[in-house]
């Protein structure tokens, strides 16, 4: 008996050694902060905050505490300063192997950034230089920010400027103290629905949080993975640099094998990884192979030649097989080689219902585009946009080089939802949009009460909508702007026709933070709004043409010729398509050829007549070879006269009705328009009001 309990006694103790030891041999984490660190507004800080999340990722080989203190500064002399809380002494203590640090959002205060910010830099200094005291073999990361989103209170009277300050200097100490940096901004600067109250994240926002930090600390990203853009059959842009990229785990070598090459990237501490391949000129099959130690990725059947980004609303949406001949068409596109469809296709229709939970959730996920590409048959083409697939025929036969499309619209959608957070918060302008856009007058009353429908199921009052301002930047183009393309067409502006002058300021805006994503001046084609029965359209489509003269590199599709009375979706799409491809291979291609239709230069009226001369023409006519119609004038009262006129070469002649003073003429300003005027092309005058210019 008494060697048995020896025994026992014995099995106790090694036991008990074995629980000591692997105590012992855990690594110590501290996380250090304010209130995200905290869990503030979470229900169960204790296991919902983001370090609670991160002991259960992380797993039992590491112990994990909280040093959260709500309101904390990282300046010594802020309203909260960290560095005098009981936490901070308790991290210090703690002599952690591992501490991260996310502080700085309370400094963003106008109590404490405008007093002291030149001390920022010192003071997280002393702060890490403290913890390697205590421990010299201490891991240190330093944490870009979390989020402040727009509803803050202080948002627009400085903590929108000081914030973005405070990111900048974050990633400099990172670098002066040779400590590590975590982004803790960027997988939650797209998800405001995290963040009920504009700064502290929700229990999925601080899962996010903690599977950063764990992806860092333990360099595991999930393995090798590419771009949604990299697919079997896609087209990669000609004459430049091509651009391979992806995510793996950090330190991982990805070999990329292409054209007889072999590159070899390292993943970053960030998880990501680019090659660059020499510029190819169009021609051959291809085939690209990306290697890491667990996994091969092959890509087949790979083209060079020109991509071209396709995007806008629905009538950019409006599918082939439903337009004008289109079925005859689908049955003619039995296999294009030379031709690629990359349709990054919408889960749900934003059409008059309401959306199930698991469409609402995909969208908050930002998961509401899908697709890859295509060979160009009768079964893609069919649901791909019409005027992109006669766009990309047109120019594909006449360049003779492969043309890849990609086609990410959205029926419905604003000009908003299609503009960067970054660029839409930093515009006075439209900053406000952001806050409650479901009941802003910025956005049309139609656009609101249609996602009030789809979203009629939403539990969430921050749920996501492709309607919604950034939105489908943030779900669909950023996919695509580290991809080099060609450049752009844009077929957009019924949902937001009713504030022109808003339009006339976001269009340029747009175009802008585009062509800074993606690093060039892309050129950028757009079509203007065809003709149907809305009053403000008229005014809209001039806005459209005036437009052009403030973004360089662009050129305007007309369709008011090919409109419909009743529909503002008309069929006759191949003619619009075949306009942008005019439009492109007169000013991308350098073909000389006519691409516009007459200009409008000067109406001067000599006695009773008015004479309105154009550019663009040489000689005028009319598209049905009918009586010159289309033309107002418009008198000093402000009456509108439709009036007769006549073509002289390339100006048109207008007769003033005896006793009228006028003061401007009108063309083509009706909703739906049957006026006529083109030129020696047969390519139309498009809608314009313009004042006389002298009397002689």
């Amino acid at each position: 008996m008494r060697t048995k309990n020896r025994n026992v006694f014995i099995i106790i103790l090694l036991l008990s050694l074995i629980f000591n030891l692997e105590m012992k041999a855990q690594t110590k984490i501290a996380c250090i902060g304010d209130s995200v660190t905290a869990g503030y507004l979470l229900n169960n800080p204790s296991t919902e905050s983001y370090p609670s999340q991160l002991q259960v990722l992380i797993g039992n080989q590491y112990e994990v505490k909280n040093f959260g203190h709500s309101g904390a500064t990282l300046l010594k002399k802020g309203s909260t300063p960290y560095f005098k809380t009981e936490k901070c002494a308790e991290a210090i203590a703690y002599r952690p192997d591992i501490a991260i640090i996310h502080l700085g959002l309370n400094d963003t205060d106008p109590r404490n950034w405008p007093n002291y910010k030149e001390d920022f830099d010192a003071d997280y200094s002393w702060l890490i230089d403290t913890l390697k005291k205590q421990n010299p073999k201490v891991k240190i990361y330093i944490c870009k920010m979390t989020p402040i989103f727009n509803e803050h209170p202080r948002f627009k009277s400085g903590t929108r400027d000081w914030f973005w300050q405070i990111q900048e200097h974050i990633s400099a100490i990172a670098k002066a103290n040779n400590v590590g940096l975590i982004d803790l901004h960027e997988k939650l600067y797209d998800r405001p629905d995290l963040f009920p109250d504009a700064l502290h994240p929700t229990k999925e926002g601080a899962t996010i949080l903690a599977q950063t930090v764990y992806s860092t600390i333990t360099q595991d990203f999930g393995g090798l993975k590419l771009s949604p853009v990299f697919s079997d059959n896609m087209v990669l842009q000609r004459n430049q640099p091509i651009v391979i990229y992806g995510t793996a785990n950090g330190g991982d070598k990805i070999e990329i094998t292409f054209n007889d090459k072999k590159e070899i990237a390292t993943t970053n501490e960030f998880g990501k990884w680019k090659v660059i391949f020499p510029a190819m000129k169009s021609g051959g099959t291809h085939q690209i192979i990306i290697a890491s130690k667990e996994k091969n990725i092959i890509l087949k059947n790979i083209l060079i030649g020109d991509v071209w980004f396709c995007s806008g609303q629905s009538n950019m949406a409006f599918p082939l097989q439903k337009s004008e001949n289109g079925i005859d068409e689908v049955k003619k596109a039995i296999k294009n080689t030379n031709l690629r469809l990359f349709n990054f296709e919408a889960i749900a229709e934003t059409d008059e219902k309401a959306w199930d939970s698991i469409t609402l959730e995909k969208t908050n996920h930002l998961q509401f585009f899908s697709g890859k590409w295509k060979i160009s048959d009768s079964i893609s083409a069919a649901a791909f946009s019409a005027i992109a697939y006669y766009f990309g025929e047109n120019i594909a036969r006449e360049e003779n080089v492969p043309i890849g499309l990609i086609q990410v619209a959205v029926g419905g959608s604003p000009i908003e939802s299609w503009i960067d957070r970054y660029t839409l918060e930093h515009d006075d302008k439209v900053v406000d949009v952001l806050t409650n856009w479901r009941k802003s007058d910025f956005m049309m009353p139609w656009v609101r009460s249609r996602a009030d429908e789809n979203l009629k199921n939403a539990k969430n009052p921050k749920q996501r909508h492709p309607y919604g301002p950034s939105y489908n930047y943030e779900a669909g183009v950023t996919h695509f702007t580290d991809f080099p393309i060609k450049g752009i067409l844009w077929y957009q502006g019924e949902s937001n026709a009713h504030n022109i002058e808003l339009y006339e300021h976001l269009m340029p805006v747009l175009v802008q933070s585009w062509r800074k994503a993606w690093g060039t001046s892309l050129p950028f084609y757009y079509v203007q709004l065809s003709g149907t029965d809305r009053p403000t359209w008229p005014s809209f489509r001039d806005a459209q043409t005036k437009i052009q003269k403030n973004i360089p590199n662009s050129g305007m599709a007309i369709s008011m010729d090919y409109g419909d009375a009743t529909n503002v979706h008309p069929i006759q799409k191949k003619q619009v398509g075949d306009r942008l491809a005019l439009l492109a291979l007169k000013y991308t291609y350098g073909k000389n050829i006519i691409a516009n239709g007459p200009s409008p230069e000067k109406a001067t009226q000599k006695r009773d007549q008015i004479l309105i001369s154009f550019s663009n023409a040489k000689q005028l006519s009319t598209a049905n070879k009918k009586e010159l119609t289309g033309f107002e004038l418009v008198t000093e009262k402000g009456i509108r006269i439709e009036t007769m006129a006549t073509i002289l070469k390339n100006e048109v002649s207008i007769l003033i009705p005896k006793g009228e003073k006028i003061k401007s003429v009108l063309y083509a300003w009706k909703p739906y328009t049957t006026a006529n005027l083109v030129n020696e092309a047969n390519l139309p005058c498009s809608t314009f009001q313009m004042d006389l210019s002298n009397k002689k």
